[in-house]
């Protein structure tokens, strides 16, 4: 199983990382690679430079031996639409398990993505959720949902691609807009991401 956890990570947090690794166990995954996008195409442009957000999260991932960075998205000169992303990785791995890990907001926007109908048939996707965080799920992807849950991440692994189930998260309540608040305001993050990521944001006067 080979599992995919993309964002802007900007910058990466422990609630990032601790979904990864909660996902990765679910998952049974020999691999979770993290998938810096370079040019967000439904949000805001990221405050910190793809080479600085690269940088981070290879510090934040030292010591986990499953977890890998995937360069693909930054090194691509146009927008990040994960269609391609998927398209690629499955070029790749055209025999293994491929699972896309999406947070439920992230989810609930799916039905906006470039083809999105499409991305069930190169991956599963695992949707993350928090304990009392309802988000209203539109008729599109109610529908989506009839025709592919499963209820246990388990059972991702008996076929390539084309389910979706939940997964019950630690509720993290961090954020990586809320650690750049902090940090603008000359406050300490600490304790809300790697020291050694912070360390980096420090030395780079990031934020």
């Amino acid at each position: 199983m080979l599992a995919i956890f993309g964002g802007t990570f900007d910058p990466v947090h422990l609630g990032h990382l601790r979904m990864a690794i909660e996902a990765a166990e679910a998952l049974s995954a020999r691999e979770l690679r993290f998938l810096p996008c370079r040019q967000p195409v439904h949000r805001a442009p990221t405050r910190a430079s793809a080479k600085d957000r690269l940088a981070m999260l290879q510090l934040a991932i030292q010591g986990e031996p499953c977890f890998r960075v995937d360069r693909r998205e930054i090194e691509r000169a146009t927008p990040s639409y994960m269609i391609e992303t998927l398209t690629s990785l499955r070029l790749e791995n055209p025999d293994e398990s491929i699972t896309l890990i999406l947070g439920m907001d992230a989810f609930a926007t799916l039905p906006t993505w470039q083809a999105w109908q499409k991305i069930p048939e190169w991956a599963h996707l695992l949707v993350l959720r928090r304990a009392h965080s309802p988000v209203h799920i539109t008729e599109p992807l109610q529908a989506l949902l009839y025709q592919r849950q499963v209820d246990r991440p388990a059972a991702l692994a008996a076929t390539t691609a084309g389910k979706i189930c939940y997964l019950q998260t630690t509720p993290l309540d961090i954020s990586s807009s809320a650690v750049r608040a902090l940090l603008t305001e000359g406050r300490s993050a600490r304790f809300l991401l790697p020291d050694s990521v912070l360390d980096y944001i420090q030395a780079q006067q990031l934020y």
